[in-house]
């Protein structure tokens, strides 16, 4: 009995590039940020990088408290997606040409969104990371903290809770 051959590795990571790729450009409001995606596996960590823009209190310089909100709120939803389509990335089911058509799912709402502010954010990027609490057709629960330059030391954390979309198919 022959097997298939499995895909090439470039093929597989252009068809995740192009997913994460495709969730981030379909939200102006991510790229009037700047935040960007670095991916590793399944595994997504949010990249803002510094402004002036970004600035609330220049007295300080800090980081406008609802940039770091939109930043966290913005890791957590875009987490939640990755993770809703990540089994279709990988079984083919969602291809590059699909992705450019525009067919993505929907995402998902936000109920409600709790941000701690644990220090100001410096004037220098920072970076996210968003961890699914729970995961369900209906409802998710994300937890997600914020750093700069040391991950162990977080400058704002955040709990939310979604609405997830139906899936289409």
């Amino acid at each position: 009995m022959a097997r298939n051959r499995p895909e090439p590795v470039q093929v597989i990571k252009q068809r995740r590039d192009a997913a994460l790729g495709a969730l981030v450009h379909g939200v102006p409001y991510i790229q009037f940020l700047g935040i960007t995606f670095e991916r590793r596996g399944d595994e997504l960590t949010a990249v803002l990088p510094f402004e002036e823009k970004l600035v609330g209190n220049p007295m300080l310089p800090a980081i406008h408290g609802g940039v770091t909100a939109a930043f966290l709120e913005v890791t957590s939803i875009i987490t939640l997606s990755w993770g809703m389509i990540w089994e279709d990335v990988e079984s083919g089911a969602l291809t590059v040409e699909t992705l450019a058509a525009g067919d993505l799912p929907r995402l998902p709402k936000t109920i409600d969104f709790t941000v701690d502010y644990l220090r100001s954010g410096l004037p220098r990027d920072a970076y996210a990371r968003a961890t699914i609490s729970r995961a369900g057709r209906r409802y998710a629960s994300v937890d997600v903290a914020s750093w700069q330059d040391n991950r162990a030391r977080p400058f704002a954390k955040a709990t939310g809770h979604f609405v997830m979309p139906r899936r289409h198919g």
